[in-house]
């Protein structure tokens, strides 16, 4: 790992830490721990399952994004791969850095394999854009005169201005790489029909781990609306998914200590809750590690920049 990568995980590292640090102070450990454990292990087990049922969903919206060929035996390999690094190693490499490395060592073109994981990842955001504005005007009497009242709405413009500018007027089109990468696209123009399943799929994948969270709330003992989690998770999702963090966390606990705190929920259970869906990732996520040495072991390891 060279200097500039050192320094990015080191400055995750420290946000992530002050964060944590911030929020366990104040909320106290104590409380988060004694929260933890009135959880029902089942519920534990539910999220997990639940989580590994969006990889394998996620894994066929990722087929058809691809070149006929693909098995989704091997794509909900390397999703699980992806999921591995993200949650159990973030900082070293990225998880979709590992499914386009090997994607690439299976089609030969490093454009199509990183189009396909972009646009993967790209159409599950639309996805959760979609359901968090759907729900908005229901739940809006949660948070009236809040600044949640303009945040959602916010992240949703910045979503479709970015997806303007990157897709409608093609920014950086003269360089030779992205000029093939804007050729995948609009090959997928013209096949509306896979940009629809792919849609649909990614609304099923973002419901999924809204019930599999909600149904950690109810392990938790929570009374919380079921609507409110349509319209908070696709905020902390969006945030802890933003690169200044190790795998959202500390990010990932002050949104959901900000944005539960207004249907009711102490920032201890708000912490607890947060800290249940990471380890349940986290447990759903293990199989990577048995397919990423399977993979490392045929096609090698990717490697970093230096």
């Amino acid at each position: 790992m060279n200097a500039k990568n050192t320094l990015l995980v080191l400055t995750k590292f420290i946000v992530s830490a002050g964060l944590l640090y911030l929020i366990i102070s104040k909320t106290g450990i104590e409380k988060v721990l004694a929260a933890l454990k009135t959880v029902n292990p089942l519920s534990f087990l539910f999220a997990g399952l639940m989580y590994i049922s969006s990889v394998l969903i996620s894994s066929r919206r990722l087929q058809l994004l691809l070149p006929e060929g693909f098995k989704l035996r091997k794509l909900f390999s390397l999703y699980l791969i992806g999921s591995f690094f993200n949650t159990i190693l973030p900082g070293l490499i990225g998880g979709d850095a590992i499914k386009a490395y090997y994607l690439y060592k299976d089609t030969g073109r490093s454009s199509t394999a990183v189009a396909s994981v972009f646009m993967d990842r790209y159409i599950g955001f639309a996805a959760m854009m979609v359901l968090g504005m759907s729900a908005y005007p229901f739940g809006f009497r949660y948070f009236r005169g809040s600044y949640i009242e303009w945040l959602l709405p916010l992240i949703v413009l910045l979503f479709v201005a970015g997806s303007f500018l990157v897709l409608g007027l093609r920014i950086g089109r003269r360089f030779i790489f992205l000029s093939e990468f804007y050729d995948y696209f609009h090959l997928y123009r013209n096949r509306p029909d896979a940009v629809v399943k792919t849609f649909l799929l990614s609304l099923m994948v973002q419901g999924v781990c809204i019930f599999a969270i909600y149904g950690l709330s109810l392990g938790l003992k929570l009374e919380v609306p079921l609507l409110s989690f349509f319209i908070f998770i696709p905020i902390t999702t969006t945030l802890a998914t933003l690169p200044i963090s190790i795998s959202g966390l500390g990010v990932r606990e002050a949104s959901y200590v900000l944005l539960f705190g207004f249907v009711g929920v102490s920032p201890a259970h708000a912490t607890a809750l947060s800290f249940a869906w990471f380890l349940s990732t986290a447990l759903g996520s293990l199989p990577g590690l048995i397919e990423y040495l399977r993979y490392k072991k045929a096609f090698g390891a990717p490697v970093q920049s230096r």
